[in-house]
């Protein structure tokens, strides 16, 4: 484990009225003690912990700035070691230079995510916690806060605590009954242990059946405009953003590559991407942006598929309806202002969701606000005891531990010898511990803490 001092600028390398810069390992106070001139000219390690300090950072009797300084002696502090942090002015120049004086007196750059991966290491908080921050600081949505506020209290801990505990007293059941069968009783333990089973399984598959909404709830609904050229599609973008972010024109082929954009409609997220008009072209810039389109269909969780209602069906119309087949289509009839095609009223072979807008006049985006919650919205989420997985590590295990308690109803139900039976059972139970990183590889963990800023 890692002791040596870290020091990095925990606030954003911009202008702002604070700036942070936080030390945190044995000898932070030493180091800060270095730089650090208080008023009072007494040392922070003469200070009480979880105090602040008012005075200046100076380096060969040059002032560099005025300063708030904090101190949190080990172990109450986020890494659980000595920390002090240095509230400077919020200069871009005025951080970097407080920053630097610090290491040259003994500290060294801290690495992404560095200061959470020791409060983890140091038994501040689980591996689930720790994943909870970097959500949290990359929430952009009300349901993505929430939930990562609710991960960061701890309840996805606590229910993998809960799955695991039960598994290790059935294990632990087994392995004493084979050790001293005298005191330990396994006359009908199959039937016992498949009910645990069958209600572990339950609890895993609920947790999984709520998982992909999770994800696409916290990650943003990856959505597609598509349709052929020319039928309002960046209309629609422009309505939906609330700006004239795609240009739109009356010829046909105006937008010839992708646009990306996200936007919030009512606490859900949508990263959209508008796409060229769907058609066969000749124009090799054109044809690039066409078949860019056609890919991005592949990953969509969503598809809006735009119609012209004034215009009849064609053969362009009929290869895009061949391409989204099986996805989640909801089909925009724009320009209701015009008189309609009574043929379009065909599309529900397509999709139960077929709504009649005005990309021009902004009729419909209401009810297709509707549409978008009640496709991804199975009622209204609750976060009150809900837990509510939107971690893709943690869905692989969750599925993983559900494959070890099927291994184990195969095995009550075929017979076998209860010492079968603890074999996946731990596999189950090992398997969780990933989760909340009882037991995780080094590679995984920095792999997850390099995804962090640098100075948390």
């Amino acid at each position: 484990m890692q002791t040596d001092t870290i020091a990095a600028i925990a606030t954003a390398m911009a202008s702002a009225g604070i700036g942070i810069i936080r030390i945190s390992g044995t000898d932070a106070i030493q180091v800060a003690d270095q730089v650090f001139c208080s008023k009072q000219n007494k040392a922070l390690k003469d200070c009480e912990s979880h105090t602040i300090h008012y005075g200046w950072i100076k380096e060969d009797g040059i002032v560099i700035d005025e300063v708030l300084v904090m101190l949190m002696k080990a172990p109450h502090s986020y890494t659980r070691e000595d920390t002090v942090e240095i509230n400077c002015h919020g200069g871009v120049l005025v951080m970097k230079k407080v920053l630097e004086t610090v290491l040259r007196h003994g500290a060294r750059p801290a690495e992404p995510g560095e200061f959470t991966k020791r409060a983890f290491l140091n038994g501040r908080m689980d591996l689930t916690q720790a994943e909870a921050v970097i959500d949290l600081i990359n929430s952009k949505n009300d349901f993505a806060w929430k939930s990562a506020v609710n991960q960061l209290q701890g309840t996805v801990l606590n229910k993998i605590k809960s799955l695991r505990e039960r598994l290790i007293h059935e294990t632990a059941w087994i392995e004493s009954a084979v050790d001293d069968p005298e005191h330990y009783d396994l006359d009908g333990y199959g039937e016992h242990l498949e009910s645990v089973v069958a209600k572990l399984k339950q609890e895993i598959q609920h947790l999984l059946d709520q998982s992909d909404q999770g994800r696409v709830l916290k990650e943003g609904i990856h959505t597609v405009i598509v349709g052929k050229p020319n039928v309002g599609k960046s209309s629609l973008l422009n309505v939906l953003v609330g700006s004239q972010r795609a240009i739109v024109t009356d010829v046909a082929g105006t937008t010839r590559d992708v646009l990306e954009e996200q936007i919030n409609l009512h606490g859900i997220q949508l990263n959209i991407i508008d796409t060229a008009g769907i058609r066969n072209t000749d124009d090799i810039v054109e044809k690039i942006g066409v078949d860019r389109a056609k890919q991005y269909l592949e990953d969509a969780d969503l598809v809006l598929y735009v119609i012209d209602g004034s215009r009849t069906l064609s053969e362009e119309d009929q290869e895009i309806v061949n391409m989204i087949q099986g996805k989640k289509v909801i089909a925009l009839i724009n320009k209701s202002d015009l008189e309609q095609q009574a043929e379009w009223k065909q599309l529900e072979f397509i999709t139960n969701h077929v709504i009649a807008i005005s990309a021009k006049n902004g009729d419909g985006i209401e009810e297709l606000t509707d549409r978008i919650r009640e496709l991804f919205l199975q009622g209204e989420v609750s976060f009150n005891d809900e837990v509510i997985i939107t971690n893709i590590r943690h869905k692989n295990a969750l599925l993983s531990a559900l494959e070890s308690l099927d291994l184990v109803e195969e095995s009550i139900q075929t017979g076998m010898p209860e010492d079968f039976y603890t074999l996946d059972l731990m596999n189950a139970y090992e398997v969780l511990g990933k989760i909340i990183g009882e037991s995780v590889e080094d590679d995984l963990a920095d792999e997850i803490f390099s995804k962090f800023c640098m100075g948390k």
